[in-house]
C-alpha cells in the first residue's frame, strides 16, 4: 500500500495500449498503478512495493510465467493475474497445468478483473 493507502497494482505487458487501458482502468477504481513494457524492469525496481500483479503471458526475454514464478519466489503470497491473447493457453489446460486460476484471455471483461483483483487483495489480508 502506498502512503495514502491506495493498493500498488504493477502491470506488465508489451502492448502500450493495454498498458494504457488497464492503467486508466485501475486508477478509476483508487488502485496506484505502475506499468511496465517487459518483466525485467519491474524485477529491477523489486516487488516490495506491489499488492497485486497484472502480467501478459507472451512477454519478451521472461515471459508471464516465468515472471510469475520469479515473483513468487521472493513474494509467495502477492497475488498474481495472468492475462494472455494466445489461443493455445485458452483451452485452460495449459494454465490448469501450471497451477493458475487468476486468468483473463483478452480481450477480457474489465468489471471481472477488478473483482479478481479486490478478492485476492482480501485473501491476501486474511
Amino acid at each position: 500500500m502506498n502512503d495514502r493507502g491506495r493498493h500498488v497494482i504493477a502491470v506488465v505487458d508489451d502492448d502500450p495500449r493495454i498498458l494504457e487501458s488497464l492503467q486508466d482502468l485501475l486508477e478509476s477504481a483508487d488502485y496506484e498503478v505502475r506499468v511496465y513494457p517487459s518483466g525485467v524492469p519491474l524485477l529491477a525496481s523489486g516487488v516490495d512495493h506491489v499488492d497485486c500483479m497484472i502480467a501478459d503471458v507472451g512477454l519478451p526475454v521472461i515471459d508471464g510465467f516465468e515472471l510469475r514464478d520469479r515473483v513468487k519466489q521472493a513474494r509467495p503470497e502477492l497475488p498474481v493475474i495472468l492475462i494472455s491473447g494466445r489461443r493455445d493457453l485458452v483451452g485452460g489446460r495449459t494454465i490448469a497445468e501450471h497451477g493458475y486460476t487468476d486468468f483473463f484471455r483478452k480481450p477480457f471483461d474489465g468489471q471481472a478483473l477488478l473483482t479478481a483483483i479486490s478478492q485476492s487483495l482480501l485473501q491476501k489480508n486474511v
